[in-house]
């Protein structure tokens, strides 16, 4: 076939501006932020993810996440370590409020929960959940602080504390007195992680620090499910795998909050509370910040929860667990400062 030379240009001239818009397709594609990936859970959680129905069925794990955007009538996501207080609680939260309904919770890192905040999100075991909760809490007020700079919170209380112990096997067959043993070479040593575990972000570290000892138990390092040194390990998730490292004999020592210990001897752990000085246990310092969300979907039952736990049955429904009670003071609503 014949073809003319002006018909040749006409192509050319068409090829040379194709391939001109697909030049600059990719370069703007190549220019464009990417989408913030869903924040991911770690494999076995299910019973950091809970949705309590109001009938006192329980779904946990994946059936929980694919029924907690729809089904729930308000939604928690709260720092991981209160999670073995959190049936009693919300139960006793909704028989004081039936109208509310359904509750979905979460409890993981503080760290975790607000890059899902950011992120929209979660991924877990290979599926997205597109959602964001009602309330939001954490060990430190940084992190509610965090969330006003995005516009997304803007008021919140103090509703309970903590305390700072060491964990170790029952008997304390190394004979461990305090922070200062940590720095004993013959001891096998579990620490929460400094990435996301608000423990040590924010308590931890500094008392670490204070006696000298953060950098040769940290090796400098900043990791997570690692060993920063050679009798070290930093967590994976929570600080509740050092109670369970205890009793593999794989650890002698952990950092951990005093409720942790007694919530492991609670369910036949063997071990026992080394308590710590106030200025090591930083039992003066610890609190637990709360807020709802400014877009909450469930506006007036989030403003239920925040009442519930400023009344003196959400107190001793955490009191109950060994968390320290909020003062009146503390439980006051006020501006992120």
């Amino acid at each position: 076939m014949h073809i003319s030379r002006y018909a040749l240009s006409v192509l050319f001239v068409f090829s040379v501006i194709g391939g001109y818009a697909h030049a600059q397709a990719d370069k703007s594609a190549a220019q464009a932020p990417a989408a913030q990936a869903l924040e991911p859970i770690p494999p076995k959680k299910d019973n950091d993810l809970r949705l309590f129905y109001a009938d006192g069925r329980i779904a946990k794990g994946s059936a929980a996440m694919e029924k907690m955007d729809s089904d729930a009538n308000l939604t928690l996501w709260l720092a991981g370590n209160q999670f073995f207080a959190m049936e009693d609680v919300i139960r006793a939260f909704q028989k004081e409020n039936a109208q509310v309904g359904n509750i979905g919770l979460i409890t993981l890192p503080p760290g975790i929960i607000l890059k899902a905040i950011n992120a929209g999100g979660w991924t877990y075991e290979g599926k997205q959940y597109r959602m964001q909760p009602d309330i939001y809490a954490s060990v430190q007020l940084g992190h509610l602080k965090a969330l006003k700079a995005k516009g997304v919170m803007d008021r919140y209380l103090v509703y309970t504390h903590n305390a700072l112990d060491l964990v170790v096997v029952k008997g304390n067959p190394k004979k461990i007195a305090g922070i200062a043993d940590l720095g004993r070479n013959d001891l096998k040593i579990m620490l929460p992680n400094p990435i996301d575990e608000g423990i040590m972000t924010f308590y931890a570290r500094k008392v670490l620090i204070n006696h000298k000892l953060w950098d040769k138990l940290s090796g400098g390092k900043e990791c997570k499910s690692c060993d920063p040194a050679p009798n070290v390990h930093f967590t994976s998730v929570h600080h509740r795998e050092i109670p369970d490292g205890l009793k593999a004999g794989t650890v002698d020592v952990g950092i951990v909050w005093a409720t942790e210990t007694k919530n492991a001897l609670e369910e036949g752990h063997q071990v026992e509370a080394i308590p710590l000085p106030a200025a090591d246990s930083l039992i003066d310092e610890v609190s637990y910040a709360i807020g709802a969300l400014t877009n909450s979907r469930h506006k007036d039952a989030a403003n239920r929860y925040l009442a519930f736990l400023q009344s003196d049955h959400g107190q001793n429904a955490y009191a109950k667990f060994g968390f320290l009670k909020a003062t009146k003071a503390d439980l006051e609503i006020k501006p992120i400062p």
